[in-house]
């Protein structure tokens, strides 16, 4: 494709898109246009017309989506090709996914897990117009196209920003910070074309064998609710109707997926109903209930014997009925092949399909599978058209309210320019800084480039920076070693490296092979990191995982769940060579889920959790190394000293804590858990009142002051245990926090509201109650430290 042909074809699609935009205002709206397509009327109205003119084909088309088959829709250059679609879809469809890589030209992942790159913003955008205008004008009824993209920690799409990884940013506990960083995400993507996030991920996290934790954001459901609801903010704002720059959300995967038996991906999710609706349904039902959220993905798991996929009392009885979610619901990608090749819940894909429509499944993705069976299926009586219909209405609801009748374009010369911008950038910064945590710190950190001395940086991750899994290739990425290098030339101070161990041949995530290092190699790499730290007079020791060693396992052929927690291959023998030397030494982890580093607790210097922090990784270790940010994160996930712990979560039940002979029944870092460059004083919690009854609030106060010589964060957490009830209880439950940023000697008194929602649980009936008693609140910097007060719930 020449770039002549580019640019023009950009130009007259531009020219096009203004045109229609114009044309499609509700100023411009015409009485001999069909009302479905006058941008003043009512919207319910509109997508009342526009079913009435449709026929069974058409409304079953909306229910289909291609991705990998998108060589139906495009030429052997991968430019979409209006002809094409027209013969193999001539009733339209409902979405295009991923438009951003070249599926249907080259079946392999394309970008950052394969030889060929991802289109760039302005090729995406001139292939979203191209669909766009082949839907609006090429079909009967002009429905426009749903374009999904991943965004779980940044548009996955070639030089669009990266910000850390989910599990990254649940660790700075700041949902304003969420908010910001899904608002840009929501920018980039709309520029581009795409209209429909495939993110956020909102599901509890109770086993970190399983290879995607780092999706997650951590095992609280409170914490999990309120990050959950910030990232939908930012994606689709306060309103249902689309402002500019905005995408619709998809809450990601109903339910019980964080919790897999073995900590296996997608195996089954052994968990009652009482759990369901104590630990895993809440942070769905609150985003549902107090965000505009367009869609629901079912999970892969089953729960009780019923996939998600054909699990009615979830998907109907608890999402609409109980909740009135008024969204759509997609499936995971082959979700319905599943049904039958894994679930042997069906013989045939037809079935699959009766399954999962009258399970609640408005959508399948990501392609032609299963939903062309529907319009059979309504022509023998098994499915009723009026289904169909129910559907449908939702489908054209939300392409309403997103615009897409009368916007559906996008400029594709401005495409390049709104991503990655300066703003984007600076914000993807200060993100990693406040994703990092602070696990210990003897007194190494932070550096001083006047006394360092002669600074060794171990690990081959130092150069070759992980940013995790759902990642494209970032416009630029900083890596640990380039940030110190520039923070060597600018402090004065001696930087000397070395690869010192190698964990995977590659680390591409979306590869199936995995091949670790030889330990022979790394035996020579650690001979010559050693040699060369004794050289030395401080070390940092980058270490970890990569998208290769942890990640989704979503076929046999490509697993990345872990049966242990440890450092994977020789890095603990490398950090034992190097604490011999008895040299002071910081170890900064790049990583996407607990590790039990057990040795490098004992011996190192320090540790910094840095997850997986995205493009800026380097630049926010040296800010952090050097000790221009003070790192304030909290840990959002237990870390055990053993994958012979689990489960190991913190709101556990009293009679999960007895413990083990010989053995240490604590996790190694607590839930909440992080340490500063600083020191803070949290006051006991004092009560607004000390008696209320079971339909009342009480305020709860909290002083915390700065007692250090440093500008440092704290994370005020509140936690919650009633003390005796007709139910069994976790021994606390996150309720609250805060995170506040304090000069050296100032002090704050922070608040936290408790209302019945806060003391409430699910009684022997299932039916939420506040039982009159005592309630124990207690509050700190972690689900550990805590200080506690008492309120009693006096009957009413």
């Amino acid at each position: 494709m020449s770039s002549t042909g580019v640019t023009r074809r950009r130009f007259v699609q531009s020219v096009s898109a203004a045109g229609l935009a114009t044309a499609g205002g509700a100023g411009a709206a015409k009485p001999d246009l069909p009302l479905y397509k006058q941008a003043g009327a009512a919207v319910e109205a509109r997508v009342q017309d526009l079913l009435s003119r449709m026929t069974l084909d058409e409304k079953v088309a909306q229910t289909m989506c291609v991705w990998i088959g998108k060589n139906v829709v495009q030429n052997d250059r991968g430019d979409f090709d209006a002809a094409r679609a027209t013969q193999a879809l001539p009733h339209g469809i409902s979405m295009l996914a991923r438009p951003s890589d070249r599926k249907g030209v080259d079946n392999t992942n394309a970008g950052a897990d394969a030889a060929i790159a991802n289109r760039t913003a302005g090729e995406t955008a001139a292939y979203v117009n191209a669909a766009q205008r082949w839907a609006i004008e090429g079909t009967r009824l002009g429905i426009p196209l749903f374009m999904h993209e991943e965004s779980l920690h940044g548009y996955a799409a070639r030089d669009a920003t990266c910000f850390p990884q989910s599990i990254g940013l649940a660790s700075s506990f700041d949902p304003v910070l969420i908010e910001r960083v899904f608002s840009v995400c929501a920018r980039e993507m709309r520029a581009r074309g795409a209209n429909l996030a495939l993110a956020p991920v909102v599901d509890v996290c109770r086993d970190p064998r399983w290879g995607r934790v780092e999706e997650t954001f951590g095992e609280d459901p409170y914490l999990m609710g309120v990050l959950g609801k910030a990232a939908v903010t930012g994606f689709s704002g306060a309103e249902r109707r689309l402002a500019p720059g905005k995408v619709m959300a998809t809450l990601k995967h109903m339910t019980g997926h964080g919790q897999p038996e073995r900590g296996i991906n997608t195996a089954p999710a052994q968990i009652s109903e009482r759990v369901l609706r104590e630990v895993f349904f809440p942070p769905f039902e609150k985003i549902i209930r107090e965000t505009p959220i367009a869609a629901v993905m079912p999970s892969y798991n089953e729960i009780d014997g019923v996939p998600s996929h054909a699990n009615r009392w979830l998907l109907k009885t608890i999402l609409r009925d109980e909740w009135g979610f008024k969204g759509i619901t997609v499936s995971d990608y082959f979700a319905l092949q599943e049904l039958q090749g894994r679930h042997r819940l069906v013989p045939d894909i037809k079935e699959a399909a009766y399954r999962a429509f009258t399970a609640g499944v408005d959508i399948e993705t990501p392609d032609i599978g299963g939903y062309p069976q529907l319009v059979g299926l309504v022509k023998a009586g098994r499915i009723q058209e009026a289904e169909i219909d129910a559907v449908v209405r939702r489908i054209l609801e939300l392409k309403f309210l997103a615009g897409l009748f009368e916007n559906p374009y996008v400029d594709a010369d401005k495409a390049d320019g709104l991503t990655a911008t300066p703003d984007a950038v600076a914000l993807a910064r200060e993100a990693a800084v406040r994703s990092a945590v602070l696990l210990k710190n003897d007194g190494v950190l932070p550096l001083d480039g006047r006394r360092v001395g002669k600074l060794l940086l171990l690990g081959t991750h130092a150069k070759d920076t992980p940013i995790g899994g759902y990642s494209d290739i970032p416009r630029h990425v900083v890596s640990i070693h380039d940030a110190l290098a520039a923070e060597a030339k600018a402090q004065g101070f001696a930087l000397d490296y070395r690869e010192a161990v190698r964990l995977t041949e590659k680390r591409e995530w979306a590869e199936d092979d995995v091949r670790f290092i030889d330990p022979a190699v790394n035996a020579r790499l650690i001979a010559e990191a050693v040699e060369a730290a004794r050289q030395a007079d401080t070390i940092v020791m980058v270490l970890g995982d990569n998208e290769q060693t942890t990640r989704e396992a979503w076929s046999d052929s490509h697993l990345g769940d872990r049966d242990s927690l440890e450092l994977i291959g020789q890095q603990n023998d490398l950090a034992a060579a190097i604490f011999a030397l008895n040299k002071p030494t910081v170890v900064f982890l790049l990583n996407g889920k607990p590790l039990s580093i057990n040795l490098l607790q004992a011996k190192a210097g320090a540790i910094v959790e840095g997850w997986y922090l995205g493009q800026e990784t380097g630049h926010a270790a040296a800010d952090i190394l050097f000790g221009r940010a003070n790192p304030g994160g909290k840990l959002p996930i237990s870390i055990p000293r053993n994958a012979g712990q689990l489960p190991v979560f913190y709101n556990a039940k009293p009679t999960a804590s007895r413990g083990y002979l010989g053995a240490d029944h604590t996790p190694l870092y607590p839930f909440g858990f992080g340490l500063s460059y600083t020191t803070f004083s949290l006051s006991a919690p004092r009560l607004s009142k000390a008696t209320i009854a079971p339909a009342d609030s009480v305020t709860v106060s909290v002083d915390v002051t700065n007692t250090g010589h440093r500008l440092g964060d704290e994370v005020v957490q509140l936690y919650i245990r009633d003390d005796i009830s007709s139910v069994t209880r976790p021994v606390k439950e996150l309720k609250g926090f805060a995170r506040v940023t304090l000069a050296p000697g100032e002090r704050r008194t922070v608040t936290f509201t408790v209302t019945p929602a806060e003391l409430q649980f699910y009684g022997m009936d299932m039916k939420r109650v506040v039982e009159p008693g005592t309630f124990t609140l207690m509050t700190g910097p972690n689900s550990v430290d805590l200080k506690t007060t008492t309120l009693t719930v006096a009957v009413a």
